[in-house]
């Protein structure tokens, strides 16, 4: 999406800066409005945001609204939750995997088969395949899941890096040479 973003604004930084926004947070344009979900955004808060006059947000609205392929876009975003941050409060753990480029879908299977066969229970999943930068995954699950998990998704082709956050301070024994651990609530980092 962000190519197409890429391509329409390239003439126009400061409103591909607005559009490149709206897109992250999930903002829509619908009757020259911007929508979270339901809820009006204000066009002060976004210009704020984008770092930018509420003039070029105005246009950006206008040339989105002007343009078929960019309205049909604009209209359907819609913003997602993630569990990420509050997954350590809450008891879960959270494991980030970020991807070599371009080894995303190859390797993605092969992490659904691992945890499906360890039968660890997902709360959320969220992936994002980047075209530019290094693809990653996101996945909550209810219980602590078995650290021979990890060992097998860091030997998986494409894997890049594993962060594990999880909020249980004896997880200290899964220190190790191809992971990095976050404890919360102290944000305590091992590499």
């Amino acid at each position: 999406m962000l190519l197409i973003v890429e391509e329409y604004f390239k003439n126009f930084p400061a409103r591909k800066r607005v559009a490149e926004l709206l897109i992250t947070l999930g903002i829509s344009i619908k009757n020259s409005k911007l929508y979270l979900g339901d809820v009006n955004v204000s066009i002060n808060a976004v210009a704020d945001a984008a770092n930018v006059n509420r003039k070029i947000v105005y246009h950006t609205i206008e040339y989105i609204e002007k343009t078929y392929e960019l309205r049909s876009i604009f209209e359907r975003i819609k913003p997602h939750m993630s569990l990420r941050d509050v997954a350590p409060v809450m008891g879960w753990e959270v494991l980030e995997v970020t991807f070599k480029k371009g080894k995303f879908g190859c390797a993605l299977e092969r992490i659904f088969k691992i945890i499906s066969e360890k039968s660890c229970e997902i709360r959320q999943i969220i992936g994002e395949r980047e075209l530019i930068d290094k693809s990653h995954l996101t996945i909550i699950f209810e219980r602590p899941i078995d650290m021979n998990v990890l060992s097998e998704i860091k030997e998986i082709e494409g894997v890049d890096t594993l962060t594990l956050h999880t909020s249980e301070i004896d997880k200290k024994k899964i220190v190790c040479s191809f992971c990095k651990v976050k404890y919360c609530p102290r944000k305590v980092s091992f590499k």
